[in-house]
C-alpha cells in the first residue's frame, strides 16, 4: 500500500523531525482542497519555564518537596542523558558542553537558553475585603514575578537575571551577543556550584531552590491558581486597581505596567513555553466582574444566599439559581424567602467562609468562577477577548517586539501545562503486569516497564471499570457528574465508597480502619472556618513534623473550640493506633491535598499539551529512588517536553516508492520582511511552490497563524534523492553524524531497511522512524514547517 494520507497538512516550528498521527488509509490525492492538522516539529533552542506555586496555608511542605526535585528538573533540561545507539543504555556526562561517549548521543540537544520565573496564587480579595496586603505581604502578589527569600519579604531579594525577576540559563554566555565571553549582561552558567564560567557568584539550582521555598504559605486563601497564570502570560489588559462602584459591582481601572513589562522580558515569541503548577487545593479564580466578589466576603456574620431546590438534584436545571436572583420563569420556592422577608441566606454550618470555592452551582445556585474554557483558549488560540469582549491578539501567540530578530510566533504545540495537584498518585500511575499502580515498573502503552505517571493517551484509556482515568478522577463537570473515585469527590461530610484501582475503602470517622490513600475521613469541627475531606495524604519528613499548639501557623491538628480532632493528619494519642477512631494529639505528622478538579479539567482539555502529577508523593524516605517525592511528576514533564525538544518520531510507517522517496511535500513558512527568495544560495535545498503544489501553499497562508505571524514566504524543502553510497539521500539515511553539505530531507525507517537504526534510537520502540532534515534543509530561525502527503 502506498502511503496515503491525502491532503493532510501537518505543521511545526523550527523543525527537526516530522510526526504523522492519522491512520494510514488508501486515498486519492487532492488537488483543490487540503485537510489541515497542526502538529509541532521542533528543534527548540529556548524555553520559558513558569512555576506557578500555591502560596496559601499548608503549602510549605509541598514547596520543600518541589525544592528537592529542582535538580532533576534542571539537569533533565540543560544536561540531557546520552543514549546508546542501540537504545538499551543511557549515561550522563559532566555538563551540557561535554560530548557524549562514542556510540552515544543526546536524547535531545541541551537547552542552553532558559528563562525560569515564579508567580504565586495570590491575587488579593478580587474586590472583597478579604486578603488585604496589610495582613500579609504575600496576600496581593498580583502575578508579579517572585524571587524572595522569605514569605515576609516585601521585595525580591534573591539575585535574578539583570534584576528582571527571573533566572536565565546561559552556559555559552551568549545573551549579550558574544558567545563564550562572560559579561555582566549574560545569564547563569553554573548548574549546582559556582565557578568562573560566568561573572556572578551564584548557581542555577541554588537560586531556584531558594525561590521556590521563599514563595511561602501566608498568601490568600482564595487561591487564584489559574487566573494568576492568565494574568501574567495572557491578559491583554491586566488591571492596576480593583474596587466596588456605587451599584456595588466590581470595577477595574488602569493597566498593571509591572506585569506587562515582566511578561515582555520573560516570554520570547519563539520559545517553548511550559507552565508547572504546584497546588494542594482546587482552583478558585473568581470572576472579576459584577458582584462575584461576594463569594470572598468574610466579614462577621456575612453568608451567601440559599440556592433554589432544583440545585440539589440538577445544577444544570435552568431554575437552579441563587435565591437572590430573579426567579422569572420558575415556580416559587418557599425556601427562598427568609424570616425577614428577604432572600434566604445559608447558615454558618452550610456556608463556612473557608469552603466557598467548590461545587458552587449546587451549593449557591451560581458559579462565581471563571470558566475553564477561558484558560483552554489562552493556551491554544491566537485571539482572546479583552475587557470589552473584543477579540485581540493573544500575547502567547504574538510577537511583542516586531523590530527584533525573533519574529516567529509560537506554535500551539509549543505550549505545555503541567499540574502537580490533588489526586491520588495511584489513580494516575502506570500499572504493572499485575494491574497494580507502580511508579517504578508500571507498563506504558507499549508494554515497557518504565514506571511513572500516565501520559495523555494512557489517561484516556479505560481503567478500573471506567471509560478512562479522566472519568475516574474528574467525572464530567459539564454534566455535574462526580468522579468515580470517591476520594476525588469534594465534600464537607464524610464520604463512602471504594477506589476502583486499589480497592481501598473510605473509612468513616467513627469506624476502625485505615486506607493507603487518605487514611480516613474526619469530623470537621463545628465553629471552624470550614474544610473538605482529603483526596490523599502522605507522611511528613521527621524534620517537618510540627506541634499545633499556641500560635503555630498553617497547622491542621489544632483543637477548635475545645474539641479534640480526629484528623488523620495528626499523631494518635499515646497507646492508640492510626486505625483507632479516637481523638488525636495536636502533633501533625502527615500532609494533605484536596481534589484539584478545575486544574485537572484544564489538563484534560489540553490533551497532549497537558501533564498531570500528584501532589501526594509515593514516598519521602529513599531520596535515591525513582518514586521519591515529585521525581515521577518531573519525569513526566521532561518525558513530554523531550518529544518536542528531541524531534518527533512517526507512529506509523510511510511506504516509499522504488526510488526510496515518499509521496510527501514539505513547506516552510516564515516572515521574510519582504525579502522572500526560495532560490537563495544562502539557504539551499529550497524551491518555489508551483503547479500542483500551490493549493497546499494557499492553505498554509489561509491559516489564522499565518496572518498573526506575517508570513510572506512559503518555500518547498526538497526531498533528497539517491540510493547509492555517496548520494544525498543515502547519506541522510545512513550517516549518523551531523551532515553539513547535504541540504534537504529524507525518510528514515530501519524496520524496512531504510536507514541506520542509530538515527531513531531515541524513539519509542513502536515509533522508530523519522523524517530527517540535514544541512541547511532544516527550518530557518523563526520558520514553521508543514507536511502534506498523498497516496496514488
Amino acid at each position: 500500500m502506498r502511503f496515503a494520507m491525502a491532503g493532510l497538512l501537518i505543521a511545526g516550528t523550527g523543525s527537526a523531525f516530522g510526526c504523522l498521527s492519522r491512520p494510514i488509509a488508501e486515498n486519492k490525492p487532492r488537488s483543490t482542497s487540503t485537510i489541515v492538522e497542526r502538529l509541532t516539529q521542533s528543534s527548540v533552542d529556548k524555553i520559558d519555564l513558569l512555576l506557578a506555586i500555591d502560596n496559601s496555608g499548608s503549602m510549605a511542605d509541598k514547596q520543600a518537596i518541589l525544592a528537592t526535585a529542582i535538580p532533576d528538573l534542571v539537569q533533565g533540561l540543560v544536561n540531557p542523558r546520552c543514549i546508546h545507539k542501540d537504545g538499551t543504555m543511557a549515561t550522563t556526562v559532566a555538563s551540557p558542553n561535554t560530548p557524549c561517549p562514542q556510540d552515544y548521543k543526546r536524547e535531545f540537544e541541551p537547552v542552553k537558553d532558559i528563562h525560569i520565573g515564579i508567580i504565586s496564587s495570590s491575587l488579593g480579595g478580587h474586590g472583597s475585603g478579604a486578603c488585604q496586603g496589610t495582613t500579609s505581604a504575600s496576600n496581593v502578589d498580583m502575578a508579579h514575578l517572585l524571587a524572595r527569600r522569605s514569605e515576609t519579604s516585601t521585595t525580591n531579594d534573591i539575585p535574578t537575571y539583570l534584576n528582571l525577576g527571573f533566572l536565565a540559563w546561559d552556559p555559552d554566555q551568549k545573551l549579550d551577543g558574544e558567545p563564550n565571553q562572560p559579561d555582566p549582561n549574560d545569564g547563569e552558567a553554573d548548574i549546582t556550584a559556582d565557578s568562573n564560567a560566568d561573572l556572578n557568584d551564584t548557581s542555577l539550582v541554588k537560586q531556584l531552590t531558594d525561590m521556590v521555598k521563599g514563595t511561602g504559605q501566608t498568601g490568600c486563601g482564595f487561591e487564584a491558581q489559574l487566573e494568576s497564570v492568565y494574568r501574567f502570560l495572557v491578559d491583554p489588559e491586566p488591571y492596576e486597581t480593583i474596587g466596588i462602584d456605587a451599584q456595588e459591582n466590581i470595577v477595574v481601572t488602569g493597566e498593571d505596567a509591572v506585569v506587562k513589562k515582566q511578561r515582555a522580558d520573560f516570554m520570547r515569541p519563539s520559545s517553548l513555553l511550559a507552565i508547572i503548577m504546584l497546588t494542594d487545593e482546587n482552583d478558585c479564580s473568581i470572576r472579576e466582574e459584577g458582584k462575584n466578589y461576594l463569594v470572598a466576603e468574610t466579614g462577621p456574620g456575612f453568608r451567601l444566599w440559599r440556592p433554589r431546590a432544583e440545585c440539589a438534584t440538577d445544577p444544570g436545571n435552568k431554575c437552579c439559581r441563587s435565591c437572590s436572583q430573579k426567579q422569572d420563569g420558575c415556580e416559587i420556592d418557599p425556601a427562598c424567602t427568609g424570616p425577614d422577608g428577604n432572600a434566604a441566606r445559608l447558615t454558618p454550618a452550610e456556608d463556612p467562609v473557608n469552603s466557598r470555592c467548590w461545587d458552587q452551582k449546587r451549593r449557591f445556585g451560581f458559579d462565581f468562577l471563571y470558566p475553564i474554557d477561558r484558560y483552554r483558549r489562552a493556551f491554544t488560540e491566537a485571539q482572546i477577548p479583552n475587557r470589552k469582549g473584543e477579540l485581540v491578539p493573544n500575547p502567547i501567540f504574538s510577537d511583542p517586539n516586531p523590530d527584533d530578530l525573533d519574529s516567529n510566533v509560537r506554535d500551539p504545540g509549543l505550549v505545555f501545562f503541567a499540574g502537580i495537584v490533588g489526586v491520588p498518585w495511584q489513580d494516575i500511575a502506570r500499572q504493572n503486569a499485575q494491574g497494580q499502580p507502580d511508579l517504578l515498573n508500571g507498563l506504558n502503552q507499549d508494554g515497557e516497564p518504565v514506571g511513572g505517571f500516565k501520559n495523555s493517551d494512557e489517561l484516556s484509556a479505560p481503567v478500573g471499570g471506567a471509560a478512562s482515568a479522566w472519568e475516574l478522577i474528574l467525572g464530567d463537570p459539564a454534566k455535574y457528574q462526580a468522579p468515580k473515585d470517591p476520594f476525588m469527590i469534594e465534600s464537607m461530610k464524610p464520604r463512602s465508597g471504594t477506589n476502583p484501582i486499589t480497592n481501598d475503602t473510605i473509612v468513616g470517622p467513627q469506624e476502625a480502619g485505615w486506607n493507603t490513600i487518605n487514611g480516613r475521613e474526619y469530623t470537621i469541627p463545628e465553629g471552624s472556618t470550614g474544610d473538605l475531606q482529603y483526596a490523599c495524604i502522605f507522611d511528613l519528613p521527621q524534620d517537618a513534623v510540627k506541634t499545633c499548639d499556641g500560635q503555630a501557623q498553617s497547622c491542621d491538628c489544632r483543637a477548635v473550640g475545645g474539641q479534640a480532632t480526629d484528623n488523620p493528619l495528626c499523631r494518635p494519642e499515646a497507646g492508640n493506633d492510626q486505625e483507632d477512631p479516637e481523638p488525636r494529639s495536636t502533633t501533625q505528622i502527615k500532609a494533605k491535598a484536596y481534589p484539584g478538579l478545575r486544574e485537572l479539567q484544564l489538563i484534560r482539555e489540553l490533551g497532549p499539551q497537558g501533564i498531570v502529577g500528584s501532589v501526594c508523593p509515593r514516598q519521602l524516605n529513599n531520596d535515591g529512588a525513582a518514586d521519591y517525592g515529585y521525581r515521577p511528576a518531573i519525569g513526566a514533564i521532561i518525558d513530554r517536553l523531550k518529544t518536542v525538544l528531541g524531534g518527533q518520531c512517526l507512529p506509523r510507517t510511510l511506504t516509499p516508492h522504488d526510488n526510496q522517496q515518499v509521496s510527501c511535500l514539505i513547506l516552510e513558512a516564515r516572515n521574510s520582511q519582504g525579502q522572500c527568495n526560495c532560490a537563495d544560495e544562502r539557504t539551499p535545498g529550497r524551491l518555489d511552490v508551483t503547479g500542483k503544489h500551490k493549493p497546499a501553499k494557499d492553505e498554509v497562508l489561509s491559516l489564522d497563524i499565518a496572518k498573526a505571524s506575517g508570513w510572506d514566504c512559503v518555500c518547498e524543502i526538497q526531498q533528497l534523492e539517491g540510493m547509492n553510497e555517496g548520494e544525498p539521500a543515502y547519506e541522510c539515511r545512513t550517516n549518523v553524524g551531523d551532515i553539513q553539505d547535504v541540504h534537504g530531507w529524507c525518510y528514515v525507517d530501519p524496520s524496512i531497511r531504510l536507514g541506520d537504526a542509530a538515527i531513531v534510537a531515541d524513539c519509542p520502540s513502536t515509533e522508530q522512524r523519522k523524517i530527517r532534515f540535514t544541512g541547511k534543509g532544516e527550518a530557518q530561525q523563526g520558520a514553521t514547517l508543514f507536511i502534506t502527503c498523498s497516496g496514488e
